[in-house]
């Protein structure tokens, strides 16, 4: 009696019929005369006939990918921006743009900032920004990502059509925001007491010069206006 032998190997691309996804096999398990498949090292074990070859597959596919984002700023970080060296700004929130081509893909991380003596908005990549001081967590943050993409030939028209529309990254400008006298004055009282907690926490002289440097903002920026 010939002894049935597996119809798909580690590392074989193919496609979950069920859910049109695409995935790589990373074990095989035997149970009587059948064959389960690990897909992607899930849990989830699929028969033989759940499953096909991507190179074989004729029907729409979803192709799942999955990745990771790492921050290295957090909200509440103090930070240096090139080309505004002698500035200091506050962290207020980042996102992450996703961008998928053909041939082509990146993930762009963009801080949301905030400048310490009058609350002018800017945006800078992770790159443009340099580590003053500030509530820092250890290590980074990482999140955790999982993108779908429907692999069709109809989808793989207009994804063509979009990257011959695509224009050159620019570098994020200045943008500014209204915002009031006060919503700027209760920021740095905020930024004081942040760092007034740390100072009575640990007595670093750092965060001293930062508290003084605030008050030095908020003097200033209430005579001015």
């Amino acid at each position: 009696m010939n002894k049935k032998i597996p119809k798909f190997k580690v590392g074989d691309t193919v496609v979950i019929i069920m859910y049109s996804t695409v995935g790589t096999v990373t074990n095989v398990h035997q149970i009587d005369q059948h064959y389960l498949y690990e897909v992607n090292h899930s849990e989830i074990l699929y028969f033989e006939n759940a499953i096909q070859l991507y190179s074989e597959y004729t029907g729409k596919v979803i192709d799942s990918e999955k990745i990771e984002i790492e921050f290295q700023y957090h909200i509440g970080d103090i930070v240096q921006v090139k080309g505004y060296e002698e500035e200091l700004f506050k962290i207020v929130g980042f996102r992450t743009e996703i961008w998928r081509y053909t041939e082509d893909g990146w993930e762009d991380i963009i801080y949301e900032l905030m400048r310490i003596n009058d609350g002018e908005w800017l945006e800078a990549s992770e790159e443009e920004l340099v580590f003053v001081m500030g509530k820092k967590q250890a290590g980074t943050f990482v999140q955790q990502l999982s993108l779908m993409h429907i692999v069709s030939p109809e989808s793989k028209a207009m994804e063509q059509l979009l990257a011959k529309e695509k224009l050159t990254k620019q570098e994020p400008a200045a943008r500014k925001v209204k915002r009031s006298k006060r919503d700027i004055v209760d920021e740095l009282l905020d930024i004081y007491n942040d760092y007034l907690s740390l100072y009575e926490m640990f007595g670093d002289p750092e965060y001293k010069e930062m508290m003084d440097f605030i008050i030095d903002s908020l003097n200033k920026y209430t005579k001015d206006h």
